[in-house]
Parts: C-alpha cells; structure tokens; sequence
C-alpha cells in the first residue's frame, strides 16, 4: 500500500531503492506519526472536517497502536512503503472510511516533519541528561582528586603543572559548552511544522496553533515553506549539536589512551574494562576509549555529511531528504551508547598519585621558580633570562610549593562554580 497510489504498479526494482532502508528507521519514529495523528484528528474534529465521534474513535485506535508499538510488536510489512502507510491502513482495517480520513488536511511531508521533530525533540533531551551524568561523574572525580598534581603539556613537552581537578574539570565545563549547542538544535526542533502539508499549506480551515499547543511545541514554523525546507535542517542542526559533544568525548578519549600507557602512567583501569592481545600476554588494551575516540570521530563529520546532501537543493521536498533518516537515527543511539560507557568506564578509574616524584618532571616548576623571583623583585624579562641559563646549566632547583590562587588554577580549580553554571544551564 502506498499513499499515493494511483491503480498502477511501480517497477519493484525502483520500489527497492526509493524505499531502501527507511521502514527499520521508520520503526524508530513510528511512535511520534502516531502522536502527530492522534492531535491532529482531535483538530479535524475541531474544525468540523470530521465528526466528534469519528475523532474519538481514531484517537482510540491510535493509542491501541502506541500500545503495540511500546510493546515491540508493530512492524511495517513489505507491503508498506513506510510507517504512515502501515498506520492508516491498521486504522481503515479497524474503522473503514473512519480510518481513511486520517490523510485530511495532510501530507506525508509535514508527517515526517512532525514525527522526527518530536524525535529529535525527545533524543536531544536523553542525550542532555546522558551528558549531565557524566558532567557530574566527571566534577565527582575533579573534588575526589583535587590535590593530585600532574604534569601539564604544550607541543607534547612538559609545560606546567596541572592537576587531576584541571584536566577533570575541563572536560565537564567543556561539556556545558557543547550543551549550549544541544540548546541551540533543541530550540530550532521545537517549532510545530504540522498542516504545512506538501510544503504549500492547504486549502482546509485547519487550526495549526491548535495542534501546535497539543503537542508541546514551544511555538509554530508560520510559514509553510520555511516549514518544509525544515527538512534536513533540523538534522544538520542536531548533527553539529552532537558533534560538539563528540569533540570533547573524543579528545577526553585520546588523553585517556594516552595517560594510560606505560610512558606516562598516570591512570589505569581494572582488568575487565580493558581486552588483551591474541601474542601479547602482558597487554591490558584501552579499546573503550579508542572505539568512543574512533566513533566521535565519525559523528564529527555528520554535520559535512548532511550539508552535503542538502546543500545544492531549491525550496521544495525532493526524495534524497529521506537519506537524513539514515544519517541521524544512528548517529544519536551511537551518540548515546558513548556517553553511556564513557561515565561507566570513569567510574572506576584508578589514580597514580606520585606522578611528580619523577625527576624528569622538575621542570614543570620552572614558571613557578621564575614567578618567585620576580615576586622578590626582579624584573621578569632578567628572571626569565636568569632561569633559562640555570637551566641550560644544569643548575635550576625546583619551587614546588608555589600556591596558585587565582579562579579556574590548581590551588582553585572553581569546581562548585562550574557545578552552578551547569545548573542553571539545566534549568532552561
């Protein structure tokens, strides 16, 4: 069945690939089709366009599909183009002509708008909580290991002294940052695209705020156009929203397979959260974090993807925006299962606690032994001269105890202050 079937039979080999793979994501949104259904036969009764009790009776046999659906037994048969086809043809199978009039007033483009919208809408939230779990695991560990000094780097070289509430810390106010982003796609999903229809609106007196208010929307997209050149924005736009998070995940995942290794040591994980080599009895592999590191890697480069696909196109549907589907329902159960292992794994991250005993990390001090000198009252381009010679001498002799008492430092890493900036990020 499909919904613009005109009596003929199309080529099942253009069937095929039209189709492609878009009823195993449609299985994904279905539920949202459903709940866009459900407020817009309410409208229909509204209007007039369809009686009170033909109204009822669609939201009835819509929520017994929701139930099915919930329950993972709705499907799409091969027979269905999509969900849309599969839903109306379950409802004229229980209602008749009832069932038939669910398509008034629409089309299957402001379908797709509406259901993935309110997808999006839903995956930007979860991937919002998701983040702020691994915020507050993150800050938990930076308070944990607050006194525990490591080294900080430029090009690779010894640079400064960090500590483990620096590196922690970075990484969760960093993840406010990419929140702003998810903030940012949430708001542009979060406008009803519902009875633009074909992308030309209708010559039915539909009530578009109506639907609107039932379904949450925080306002509608007024003009019908804009509404349909919509589609893959939203996507794109939720794309760079995880990408953001992506970035930060990615590069915390390389400091993680770096600070693991035998040359560094600063970390380590218990046995089973690593895998071991086929030849190599020894090895304790950080394949978690390479796997987070190579899949972020991959979701960075969604948003070109997307641009690609959509960026040569006039206003108007045209058939390649139903590849967005296959690009972003993906990309957020990937996006999701990142975030969910990396707070596991750093859960039980493991502590070296005398990095800095090392010799060959006295270096670290030198700005701080510099600083010292000029707080004594030498100017600081004769200290810095002084200093370079000491060290080139062999000569230079560490200050170790140097305090640093300045917000966002290692003697004040502001981990409280940063607790508050993403409360009140979560509050709006």
């Amino acid at each position: 069945m499909k919904l613009w079937d005109k009596g003929y039979k199309t080529e099942e080999k253009v069937d095929h690939f039209t189709v492609g793979d878009d009823r195993e994501y449609d299985l994904v949104l279905a539920k949202y089709d459903v709940i866009a259904s459900m407020a817009h036969a309410e409208m229909l009764a509204k209007v007039g366009l369809i009686s009170k009790e033909e109204s009822n009776a669609l939201v009835k046999a819509l929520h017994e599909i929701e139930k099915s659906i919930e329950k993972g037994a709705f499907t799409i048969g091969q027979e269905f183009e999509d969900m849309h086809s599969q839903i109306e043809f379950l409802l004229t199978q229980k209602l008749g002509d009832t069932g038939k009039k669910i398509h008034t007033a629409r089309s299957r483009n402001d379908q797709v708008l509406v259901a993935m919208q309110l997808y999006l809408k839903d995956e930007l939230k979860a991937v919002k909580m998701l983040t702020a779990e691994l915020f507050d695991e993150l800050l938990g560990l930076a308070e944990k290991y607050k006194n525990v000094l490591l080294p900080g780097y430029t090009h690779l070289q010894v640079a400064m002294p960090s500590s483990f509430a620096l590196w922690l810390g970075a990484y969760a106010e960093s993840l406010i940052d990419d929140l702003y982003m998810i903030n940012a796609a949430t708001a542009v999903c979060d406008q009803n695209p519902l009875g633009s229809a074909a992308g030309y609106g209708s010559s039915f007196p539909i009530d578009r705020e109506h639907t609107t208010k039932a379904l949450g929307f925080q306002t509608l997209k007024y003009n019908v156009v804009a509404a349909q050149m919509g589609r893959g924005k939203v996507e794109k736009y939720t794309a760079f929203g995880l990408a953001g998070i992506a970035g930060t995940l990615g590069k915390m995942a390389m400091d993680v397979c770096l600070y693991m290794s035998q040359n560094f040591d600063f970390i380590s994980f218990p046995k089973e959260l690593t895998t071991g080599s086929s030849i190599m009895p020894h090895k304790k592999n950080p394949d978690v974090f390479e796997l987070i590191r190579g899949k972020c890697n991959k979701l960075q480069a969604l948003p070109n993807t997307l641009t690609m696909l959509t960026t040569n196109l006039p206003s108007g549907y045209h058939r390649e925006l139903q590849l967005c589907k296959e690009l972003i329902v993906p990309a957020i159960q990937e996006m999701k299962s990142c975030l969910e292992m990396m707070t596991f794994s750093m859960k039980e991250m493991q502590v070296n606690t005398n990095i800095l005993d090392d010799p060959k990390y006295d270096y670290l001090f030198s700005v701080d032994t510099l600083n010292q000198m000029v707080i004594e009252g030498t100017p600081f381009r004769e200290a810095y001269q002084i200093m370079g010679q000491a060290i080139e001498a062999g000569e230079f002799k560490p200050v170790k105890d140097a305090t640093h008492t300045h917000t966002g430092s290692i003697g004040n890493p502001a981990i409280e202050e940063i607790r508050l900036k993403m409360k009140q990020l979560l509050a709006h």
